[in-house]
């Protein structure tokens, strides 16, 4: 029988629950000067969760560095502190998430928001119930136009209101992305097995996960090219698809065609990769809740069957040899024989597949691509005078992003290379006290994005995953 520590530690959730046993520091950081905290004041917070508070203190009191501590402290609890807005409708919890300065939510964002918090739901009802809310808020999301990545509290205007597409009332923004139903799935799935709550898989859940299959069969594009197009006008090329919305032609050999990257830039081959292996690992999640929690054997079957076909087209088309680095996994592929290679900083990317577990940190094709993602020979790699990374077309040119840094050092097992990425991320950070979205990767002061949740709580959650390392 798998354990409740067995469950955390294989997903890389056991965080808060214990700490992990590191080597010491071989390099001490040390930082000096006086820092005060740049969270809101208490009255001015969104959400305050006990249990959270009290990881906050012990954690940050095991930090040796004070800087880094002073970070810490800021970024872990932003995305509660700033952007949830938590309340009951109809006897049931509700969570709008925004992601910081753009207020709205991103399916992606927000579950990526919360899922350093679900440790210590078994602690804290509360906060349990604003996780339990931000499911719920993501099934009526998906129910709207599960091609939409990202949505509206009301049914407010958006301004991309006049994109040419199926826009309607509550959605943000309409750019088809496979990873925004993934991480819906990735979130529901872990706060059952953590939780033991199986409220939120009601009868709207159950339809929201049937239309996550359909989409995903739907962009196969086996029988056409389905009923997703989308075009903006615009002076930035990947904002908008070429051939009337449907994106460069694709072969339909059973992988699943994302029009938009994680990032919200257009494929250049439709069949991206990572969220593909993404994919597979969601629709066994949704398979397992169907079977063991909603009774529905033959969605479970469904998704299962989907997910085996998508992992033997991965295999055979998107598994390709490198001139220098031998099997790798493509960044995107066509099913004509064309592939891409390279990495894009944001999650799904190659270099995080397992934190996400869509591969094993071990698999030899995973190994490889890593070499060749952090190269460079991958054109969006850069280095500079203060740190090295991966960029994208998103912002451009030398500009570093520090997620693919936190990436790179949540798939790590080697204690040198995760410390000198927690350095880089200190020394980067413009003495804000915060994540970016990017930074120059000659000058941090240049950076994008001051308020940006998601990377700022992605970075607290890397820090309690290795405070034993920052503890000597």
């Amino acid at each position: 029988m798998t354990t409740r520590r067995d469950f955390l530690k294989k997903s890389g959730l056991l965080l808060a629950a214990t700490a992990m046993n590191a080597t010491p520091l071989k390099h001490v950081m040390a930082s000096t000067g006086t820092y005060e905290s740049k969270r809101p004041p208490l009255p001015d917070r969104k959400f305050t969760s006990r249990a959270v508070e009290e990881l906050i203190v012990k954690t940050k009191a095991r930090i040796k560095d004070q800087k880094l501590a002073w970070m810490f402290e800021n970024c872990f609890p932003n995305t509660l502190d700033t952007t949830v807005d938590f309340r009951v409708e109809d006897g049931r919890p509700d969570t709008f998430v925004i992601t910081g300065d753009i207020n709205a939510m991103w399916l992606r964002d927000s579950a990526a928001q919360v899922w350093p918090y679900l440790p210590l739901c078994t602690r804290d009802e509360q906060l349990r119930l604003l996780v339990a809310g931000v499911i719920n808020r993501q099934t009526r999301c998906i129910l709207i136009d599960p091609y939409a990545n990202s949505f509206t509290r009301e049914e407010t205007t958006s301004e991309w209101a006049s994109d040419i597409t199926r826009m309607k009332p509550c959605i943000h923004e309409r750019k088809w992305e496979i990873d925004s139903l993934c991480y819906p799935a990735r979130l529901a799935y872990n706060y059952w097995k953590i939780t033991g709550d199986t409220s939120v898989f009601d009868a709207k859940w159950q339809e929201a996960a049937r239309l996550t299959l359909q989409t995903f069969r739907e962009q196969q594009r086996k029988e056409g090219r389905g009923p997703y197009s989308f075009m903006r006008r615009t002076e930035r090329q990947l904002d908008t698809t070429c051939n009337d919305g449907y994106g460069h032609p694709v072969n339909p050999v059973g992988l699943i065609v994302s029009a938009f990257r994680p990032s919200d830039d257009a494929t250049t081959f439709g069949f991206l990769v990572p969220s593909n292996l993404f994919a597979v690992t969601s629709l066994r999640q949704i398979a397992e809740i169907s079977r063991s929690v909603t009774r529905d054997a033959h969605l479970a079957n469904q998704c299962n069957e989907l997910a085996d076909e998508v992992l033997s087209a991965i295999k055979q088309h998107a598994v390709v040899n490198h001139p220098t680095r031998g099997k790798v996994y493509a960044y995107e592929v066509d099913g004509f024989g064309n592939a891409y290679f390279t990495d894009d900083a944001n999650i799904p990317s190659l270099l995080s597949l397992p934190y996400l577990g869509a591969v094993e940190p071990g698999d030899p094709v995973y190994r490889n691509t890593r070499e060749l993602v952090w190269s460079t020979e991958n054109p969006y790699f850069f280095r500079g005078k203060v740190a090295e990374g991966i960029g994208g077309p998103h912002i451009g040119y030398d500009m570093i992003w520090p997620m693919s840094i936190i990436a790179r050092a949540m798939t790590s097992n080697d204690n040198d290379e995760i410390t000198r990425a927690i350095r880089v991320l200190r020394d980067t950070d413009a003495n804000t006290g915060f994540m970016h979205e990017s930074f120059h990767k000659d000058d941090p002061t240049k950076f994008t994005r001051r308020w940006f949740a998601w990377a700022n709580t992605l970075f607290g959650e890397l820090i309690v995953k290795h405070v034993d390392l920052l503890a000597r």
